[in-house]
C-alpha cells in the first residue's frame, strides 16, 4: 500500500510497507496512538503531499509512518529531463540498495534499531547542475515511546557514562543543546560544524572581501613639495628651510591596516578548524560504510578551507595572543560574529536534552542493554543498604573513528562491599570461554564449547555455608517483544528464553587446582520492555517459571515503577535469603548434590558425632543409619563436601569400627544459633573393618577429619586394635 506520495516540481516519491497495519496496530497496543505522530518537513519544490489520502503541510503533525525494524520500499520517478539520481544516505550501504534505471529511482528503506530523526535525501542532476531533495521525519518505536522512554534512557546513561550514548553514521539523529559543564569530544565537534560549515565558509568570504581596518601611524621623510598637509608642529622649519628643496621633513601618515585583533583570531580560527577537520576527515573516509555522496561532500569543504586559509589576505595579519578585552566587532560585526559564534559553539559541552543541534546515538537496542545493566546495579545498591561500599572499576573504551563503549568483563565490573567485606559484583557483557582469562569473564568460570556472552551477570557472595561462596545469576537485556500476548500481558520471546537455558547449561564452574567441571549459574532471566498489569504479569507463564525453574523474565521499561518492584523484590529476595534456601529451591547446580559417578579424588571422612543433632546414635555407630548431620567443626574444617563419599563414625572410646557410603548430600536447618546450617549426608552400605582402629578423642569438637582412600587404610591397619 502506498502510505507517503511527494510531488514535487523534478519527481515523485512513493513510500510503502505492506505490513504497515499490522506494524501500526503493535505500537498502538505498546505506545498509544497519541504518541505516534511526528513532524513532516522538506525543503522546496515540493507541489502536493499525501499521507494515505491525507494532505500532509510543510512542518505539520501527522501519524508516523516510518518504525523501527520495518522494510520501506521507496519509489521516485523523474522526468525524461533528470539524468542522474542517486540515494543520499552518508551510509554506503543505504545508497547501494537503490539503484537508477529508466529515469526511476527504487530500493528500500530499514532503519533496524534506529529511532529518532531522520532525513530521506535525493542528489540528482539536471544537465550540469545538480539538486538535492531533503524529507524529514520521525523514525519511532514499535515497543517503547520515543518522545518519553528513551529520553530517560540517554538520561540514565548520562548521568552514570557521560558521552556514552553517542555514536557515528547512524540513520538517525536527535537534538541537543549547549551544557555550561563538561568536555567536548570530537565527535561533538564534528557533528556541530557539520551544520555549521556553510554559515562558517560564507563568513570567511565575507570577512576577505570586505574586512575591519585599522588606521596605524608611522613616520616618513618628505621633501616640502610632496606634503600633503603641513602640521602645525613643523610650521617653523619649513620658513626655516624653505630655499632648500631637498631638505626633509619627518611627518607622520595613517595607512588602513588588516593587523587588527579580530583579524588575528580569524586566521587563528580558521587555521585550527581547518586542521582538526582535515584529521577527523581522514579517520572517516577509513570507515567501510562511509558513502561516496558524504565523501564528495567533505573534500569540497576541505579544499574550500584550504583555499582560505592560503588566501593572501593573511599575509598581513599577525599572529593571534588572546582577547584582552570583550571585542564588540567579534559580538556583532558581520561576518565577525558568525566567525565568533561558531568557534564558542565547538568549544563547549553539550547536554542530550532537546535542542537545535544534531547528534547521532547508538541504536535503541545497545541503549536499552546499558540501561538495564544502569537499573540492576541501582537496584542492588538500593537492597543492599546505604552503609554498602560501591567500587566502580568500569569504564568506557575508545570504539571505531570517535565514539565509546561500555568496557566489557573485568571492565566494566562493579563490587559492593560492606566493612571490607565483598557481597555482590556486578559484571556487563563478560565472555565465558575455555581460555582461563579473567579479564573478559568471572574468575572459576568457563565454557567448553562455543564462548557465552550473557549481558549481565550478577554475583552474590554468601558466607554463611561456605566462606567466600558465590550465587551466579544471569540477565540478558532483549529489545523485543514477542507478537503472541497474555491476557494483555507482553511476553519475551521465546528464543530469547530458550538462551537462558543454553546459558545454564553451557557456563560451569571448575577451581584451579581441580579439574572437574560443576554447574555455575542458578538462574537466568530475559529483562524486556514489556507491558501490562502487575498483577497479570505475576501469574504469567515467563513470570510463575521463575519461582518453578529459575528461568524466566522480567518487563523493565523506564518510568514503569510499579513492574520494577518485581526486579527489585526478586534481588532482595537473593540478598536476603540464607544459601541453603536459595540451594534448596534451586535445581541442583554446582551446590551438594551429588552425581551417580564416583569421583577419582574421593574422600573417607572420619567424624565425630553430634548427638545433639543426630537421632539415633546408636544406630548410627552400629551401621544401621541413614543418615549423618555434620557437626559444627566439620562445617568450618570441609574443603570441598562432594568429594566426601564415604563416613567413618567415631565411637565412644576413640575408635573406627566401620564406614559408610554417602549417597547424597543436602543441607539441613538444626536448632543451633552459631551454626543453624549443618550438612546433612544420606548414607548406606555399612562396611565393617576386621578389626576397630584407634582414633584419639574428638567428641567435644565435632570434627571431621579427611582422608583419601590410601591414607585412611593405611591409618585404620597401623591403629588396628
Amino acid at each position: 500500500m502506498e502510505l507517503l506520495t511527494i510531488h514535487h516540481e523534478d519527481f515523485t516519491l512513493y513510500v510503502e510497507c505492506s505490513k504497515y497495519d499490522a506494524i501500526w496496530g503493535k505500537a498502538v497496543r505498546n505506545v498509544g496512538s497519541e504518541n505516534l505522530l511526528t513532524t513532516y518537513t522538506w525543503t522546496d519544490g515540493v507541489t502536493s503531499a499525501k499521507l494515505g489520502d491525507e494532505a500532509l503541510e510543510n512542518g505539520g503533525r501527522a501519524r508516523a509512518v516510518f518504525f523501527d525494524n520495518a522494510e520501506y520500499p521507496v519509489w521516485v520517478d523523474f522526468g525524461t529531463h533528470v539524468s542522474k539520481a542517486q540515494f543520499g544516505s552518508a551510509i554506503q550501504a543505504d545508497n547501494d540498495r537503490f539503484s537508477f534505471r529508466g529515469h526511476t529511482l527504487a530500493g528500500f528503506i530499514n532503519y533496524g534499531n534506529e529511532i529518532g530523526r531522520s532525513e530521506l535525501q535525493l542528489v540528482y542532476n539536471i544537465g550540469k547542475e545538480q539538486r538535492h531533495f531533503k524529507l524529514g521525519y520521525e523514525v519511532l518505536s514499535t515497543k517503547l515511546n520515543y518522545h518519553e522512554h528513551w529520553k530517560k534512557i540517554v538520561e540514565d546513561i548520562e548521568a552514570e557514562y557521560r558521552m556514552l550514548s553517542l555514536d557515528y553514521m547512524r540513520r538517525t539523529f536527535h537534538g541537543f543543546s549547549p551544557n555550561a559543564e563538561g568536555d567536548t569530544p570530537e565527535l561533538i565537534w564534528w557533528s556541530i560544524f557539520a551544520g555549521e560549515q556553510e554559515k562558517f565558509i560564507k563568513a570567511c568570504r565575507g570577512i576577505i572581501e570586505r574586512p575591519r581596518h585599522r588606521l596605524r601611524g608611522y613616520e616618513v621623510y618628505l621633501r616640502a613639495d610632496k606634503l600633503k598637509r603641513v602640521p602645525v608642529s613643523i610650521e617653523n622649519e619649513l620658513a626655516e628651510h624653505r630655499r632648500e628643496q631637498a631638505h626633509l621633513y619627518r611627518v607622520e601618515e595613517h595607512l588602513q591596516s588588516n593587523d587588527t585583533q579580530e583579524n588575528r583570531f580569524l586566521k587563528y580560527a580558521l587555521n585550527q578548524i581547518s586542521s582538526k577537520y582535515e584529521r577527523l576527515k581522514r579517520r572517516i573516509e577509513s570507515i567501510q560504510n562511509t558513502s561516496s555522496v558524504m565523501k564528495q561532500k567533505m573534500d569540497d569543504v576541505e579544499r574550500t578551507l584550504t583555499h582560505l586559509k592560503r588566501h593572501p589576505f593573511f599575509r598581513t595579519v599577525g599572529r593571534f595572543k588572546g582577547l584582552n578585552q570583550e571585542s564588540l566587532v567579534l559580538q556583532r560585526a558581520t561576518g565577525y560574529s558568525q566567525i565568533y559564534r561558531t568557534w564558542q559553539l565547538l568549544r563547549r559541552a553539550y547536554s542530550l536534552y532537546d535542542g537545535m543541534y544534531r547528534l547521532q546515538t547508538k541504536d535503541i537496542a545497545t541503549l536499552y542493554e546499558i540501561w538495564c545493566f544502569i537499573e540492576v546495579s541501582h537496584i542492588v545498591r538500593e537492597q543492599m543498604g546505604v552503609d554498602v561500599d560501591v567500587e566502580h572499576r568500569n569504564r568506557m573504551e575508545m570504539n571505531g573513528v570517535f565514539t565509546w563503549e561500555l568496557g566489557k568483563g573485568e571492565h566494566s565490573r562493579i563490587l559492593f562491599r560492606k566493612d571490607g567485606v565483598e557481597l555482590a559484583e556486578l559484571v556487563y557483557n563478560p565472555k565465558h570461554t575455555d581460555s582461563g582469562n579473567e579479564d573478559i569473564g568471572l574468575a572459576n568460570i568457563e565454557s567448553r564449547t562455543v564462548p557465552q556472552k550473557p549481558d549481565i551477570v550478577l554475583q552474590l557472595t554468601k558466607n554463611d555455608l561456605q566462606k567466600g561462596m558465590k550465587m551466579t545469576y544471569l540477565f540478558d537485556a532483549k529489545y523485543r517483544i514477542s507478537d503472541r500476548t497474555n491476557e494483555g500481558v507482553d511476553t519475551p520471546p521465546d528464543d530469547a528464553i530458550n538462551q537462558m537455558h543454553r546459558y545454564r547449561d553451557a557456563i560451569y564452574y571448575k577451581e584451579h587446582s581441580s579439574k572437574e567441571l560443576k554447574k555455575e549459574v542458578i538462574g537466568g532471566y530475559i529483562l524486556f520492555p514489556g507491558d501490562g498489569q502487575r498483577a497479570d504479569i505475576e501469574v504469567s507463564k515467563f513470570y510463575r517459571a521463575i519461582g518453578e525453574v529459575n528461568i524466566g523474565a522480567f518487563p523493565l521499561r523506564p518510568k514503569d515503577a510499579e513492574n520494577r518492584k518485581l526486579l527489585e523484590q526478586f534481588i532482595q529476595g537473593l540478598i536476603g535469603r540464607a544459601s541453603a534456601d536459595i540451594l534448596d529451591d534451586s535445581i541442583p547446580q554446582k551446590g551438594l548434590y551429588y552425581t551417580q559417578e564416583e569421583p577419582k579424588d574421593a574422600v573417607y571422612m572420619i567424624l565425630t558425632i553430634d548427638q545433639e543433632v543426630n537421632e539415633g546414635f546408636e544406630s548410627i555407630i552400629n551401621g544401621l543409619a541413614s543418615s549423618i548431620i555434620m557437626g559444627k567443626k566439620g562445617m568450618e574444617e570441609a574443603k570441598d563436601i562432594q568429594t566426601v563419599r564415604y563416613i567413618a563414625p567415631i565411637v565412644p572410646g576413640g575408635y573406627i569400627q566401620g564406614y559408610y557410603k554417602v549417597v547424597r548430600a543436602n543441607l539441613k536447618r538444626v536448632e543451633d544459633a552459631n551454626y543453624p546450617i549443618r550438612i546433612k549426608f544420606d548414607v548406606a552400605d555399612w562396611t565393617l573393618l576386621e578389626r576397630p582402629a584407634r582414633f584419639g578423642m574428638a567428641r567435644a569438637a565435632y570434627r571431621g577429619f579427611c582422608k583419601t582412600r590410601d591414607e585412611f587404610f593405611r591409618h585404620c591397619q597401623e591403629q588396628a586394635v
